[in-house]
């Protein structure tokens, strides 16, 4: 979503305001998705690194299974294509609430959590099986970076869903007012970036891993 529609729908939310004055909604909107552009930037490092180390460290096995052992690309597959459209329902939620309808959003923001929470679920079943076949983060520094990458991205998927579930209530009890549209955007940017991280975790990790 552009900047211009969200500061078109501040507008909207606040059309008795005085033109003349600057508008206050818009500036802290402003500082706040500059203020979060910030955050995700250092959340490109961290990501970063443990991209890089586990480039260093794929083929370091200790004898044990390498990735094309483990991986079954087909497993990763339906999990990408679920956090992807987990990404859409959630972009959805956020036309719904520049159209000011709160039942939408939640609906839609409903369908996402749903989504991601099965994503969740499926990552922590791969873990499950790993470890109880004997390949856990302990066996090699391969599957030490592995499960840290990989960890990494799902701890930040699991704080979305909770971050999702207050905003849900948010806005089912207040509506979409400035303050909870403003959140909507900053949780939209959030999510959007968890997909894009994923998206270079299956081909990195887990396509490249099985070729």
């Amino acid at each position: 979503m552009s900047k211009d529609l969200a500061i078109h729908h501040y507008d909207t939310l606040d059309a008795h305001a005085d033109i003349s004055c600057p508008d206050p909604h818009q500036d802290t909107f402003s500082k706040t998705v500059a203020g979060f552009w910030i955050y995700l930037m250092t959340d490109c490092l961290l990501f970063g690194t443990l991209f890089a180390t586990y480039a260093v460290l794929h083929n370091e096995t200790f004898g044990g299974p390498s990735s094309h052992e483990l991986f079954t690309l087909s497993y990763a597959f339906i999990e990408t294509m679920i956090l992807l459209f987990s990404s859409v329902t959630s972009g959805l939620g956020i036309l719904a609430a520049l159209r000011n309808e709160k039942n939408q959003v939640v609906a839609w923001f409903s369908l996402a959590f749903v989504l991601g929470a099965s994503f969740v679920a499926m990552e922590l079943f791969e873990f499950s099986n790993m470890v109880q076949e004997g390949h856990s983060w302990r066996r090699s520094a391969f599957l030490s970076s592995f499960f840290t990458l990989v960890g990494t991205h799902g701890l930040h998927v699991s704080t979305g869903l909770l971050w999702m579930m207050v905003l849900m209530a948010q806005i089912f009890w207040q509506g979409i007012t400035t303050i909870t549209f403003r959140r909507i955007v900053v949780f939209g940017l959030f999510w959007h970036f968890l997909d894009v991280v994923w998206i270079f975790i299956f081909t990195f990790v887990y396509l490249l891993g099985v070729i």
